[in-house]
């Protein structure tokens, strides 16, 4: 399994050899490193813990600090499922080159938000006609249920909170890889804005784990020599005048 952390830019298209045009996506893809290793004897699942985006250290809790000791400090820490021989360890860095042109990915990210909808826009709903006695009804749902039973069943699609929640889209391409930018253009639309969180994984293949030096969150800082101030020179004519 092959897995990496990226950011989304926007959305723009491509050419490919036989003249066609590929609508892509551009990620903003690591680097990465892994800040934990999760095993299931003692945490009950074979998985790690992946590191993307650095962060300042002022911004960061004591605990993260503290959790992130020799590493360099991330922003975002999601978990990735690995088979119980991935061989990989705390403090290994990747990159886009884990991947290949044209294979096959898994995109994972939160959609757009829009707030309370009704069930014209939610649902697809057509709404009720514009003549006999429907004044300010276009846009609602209509009945919700018989009178008998005396409740509304489970499930009854209705006005509510609309995005804003965690999607998957399988099967993508990635057209093309940018090593030096750390870019990916995925083909097709992925969920979330522009800057949104996405996880990008496959089933297949193994991790190529990049021999990086990994940046360490405080770096041993050599002691500043005491520096003494100047003593102000005052001058022949100055202290004439005081005196």
């Amino acid at each position: 399994m092959k897995f990496i952390l990226g950011t989304k830019i926007g959305m723009t298209q491509v050419f490919r050899d036989d003249g066609s045009v590929v609508p892509v996506t551009r990620v903003q893809a690591g680097p990465c490193v892994i800040t934990q290793v999760k095993t299931a004897e003692k945490n009950h699942v074979d998985a790690v813990q992946i590191g993307y985006r650095e962060q300042k250290a002022f911004r960061m809790k004591k605990p993260q600090q503290g959790h992130l000791k020799g590493l360099m400090n991330v922003r975002f820490m999601r978990d990735a499922r690995v088979e119980a021989d991935h061989g990989l360890k705390r403090g290994d860095t990747f990159t886009v080159k884990v991947f290949t042109e044209g294979e096959k990915v898994n995109v994972v990210g939160v959609s757009k938000g829009h707030g309370f909808q009704g069930v014209v826009k939610r649902h697809g709903f057509h709404g009720s006609p514009k003549t006999h006695g429907h004044k300010d009804q276009l846009r609602m749902p209509g009945s919700i249920g018989a009178g008998g039973v005396q409740r509304v069943f489970k499930g009854m699609r209705m006005g509510g909170h609309m995005g804003d929640a965690r999607v998957t889209v399988q099967n993508l391409e990635i057209v093309q890889i940018f090593p030096d930018q750390n870019e990916l253009l995925i083909k097709g639309a992925l969920p979330g804005a522009r800057g949104s969180l996405l996880l990008i994984t496959t089933p297949e293949g193994k991790m190529q784990i990049d021999v990086m030096p990994v940046a360490e969150t405080v770096a041993e800082a050599a002691p500043e020599e005491a520096v003494e101030a100047p003593v102000a020179e005052t001058s022949a004519e100055a202290t004439e005048q005081t005196a």
